[in-house]
């Protein structure tokens, strides 16, 4: 038994994600905190903010890693644990999600994982404003095809995601040529986001994180971390800072994410909030996988059962215990 826990990335997010968290206690004041880490407020962004507020990449991102972070510890998952007991998983994030993998690992605290997230954001949200840009989804035709189209195009195949799905990025210019002349045997699906993630429109963000990597202290991988950009597993923690800095202006080759699941004999996937995208992916990828979107709270204890059957105990530390009574 093989257990691969995903963090999804941005576009992952919907309004409200975060209120049915709330009625866990302990969660409203670990939220609290995470927000003056952030310097974002993860309650009011998680709850009440718009579609189209928490669109914005500076807001999107912060918010996606402290909702996979609140839901790993409120299952109390402990991956780091020195006595033997932590549960033997696999760990992969797509694109932000990474962070969310990373700090599972134990290459970075929640704190600076998030600190981390937040100046991410706010750098992409920067380098995506400097010129009209865009990315829009490429659904069917052969894999080689549509990435030799795209470039024939002057587009990048910014996300390979499997199950028939590469995501396309670069001028708005040419993300609308695409919509109007598609890639043969395939449907293009404009996507709303703020700019070409994961391409060299990204650079200047990719430099300003690279400023001010060094000053983190990361970790060593205490369990399995899968890359995005190449699927190889990361064996320490300097390797793993570096990935996450240039993962801004590369594609993210969640294709190779999977294979390696695949070859590693995976047979649960747990996807953290905000689930759903991930776990549709796996389940057309890698048939036959018991495979679990937490979503909300409801989801917990298939999300437990799923652990156990797959990977063992589940070590929940005193600290984070609280967090799993529900407040009444």
């Amino acid at each position: 038994m093989v257990l691969a826990i995903l963090a999804p990335g941005q576009g992952a997010q919907t309004p409200g994600q975060l209120q049915p968290w709330l009625e866990l206690a302990g969660v409203a004041a670990r939220l609290r905190w995470w927000s003056a880490v952030a310097g974002l407020d993860l309650v009011e962004a998680g709850t009440e903010s718009d579609a189209e507020t928490i669109r914005d990449t500076a807001v999107a991102q912060p918010l996606i890693v402290a909702a996979g972070l609140l839901a790993a510890e409120t299952l109390g998952l402990d991956l780091t644990a020195a006595d033997g007991a932590r549960p033997a998983v696999i760990l992969a994030g797509h694109s932000v999600g990474e962070i969310t993998a990373s700090v599972l690992a134990g290459v970075l605290s929640p704190e600076a994982g998030l600190a981390f997230t937040a100046a991410r954001g706010r750098a992409m949200a920067a380098a995506a404003a400097l010129e009209p840009t865009g990315m829009a989804a490429v659904l069917g035709g052969d894999p080689d095809e549509v990435v030799a189209y795209l470039e024939a195009a002057g587009l990048t195949a910014a996300n390979r995601n499997g199950a028939g799905q590469i995501v396309a990025a670069g001028a708005r210019a040419a993300i609308d040529g695409l919509t109007e002349k598609r890639p043969p045997q395939a449907r293009v699906r404009p996507l709303s986001v703020a700019g070409a993630f994961h391409t060299h429109y990204m650079i200047p963000g990719r430099d300003a994180l690279a400023a001010i990597a060094p000053g983190l202290r990361p970790g060593r991988p205490a369990v399995s971390l899968l890359s995005n950009a190449d699927g190889a597993t990361v064996t320490s923690g300097d390797d793993a800072i570096g990935r996450l800095v240039n993962q801004v202006a590369a594609p993210v080759r969640w294709d190779l994410c999977l294979a390696a699941l695949r070859a590693a004999g995976v047979t649960g996937i747990l996807e953290l909030p905000p689930a759903g995208t991930l776990a549709g992916i796996a389940r057309r990828e890698l048939k036959g996988t018991d495979i679990v979107a937490l979503k909300t709270p409801d989801d917990l204890p298939a999300a437990r059962e799923l652990i156990a059957t797959h990977s063992g105990p589940v070590v929940v530390p005193a600290q984070l215990g609280d967090l799993t009574e529900v407040s009444r």
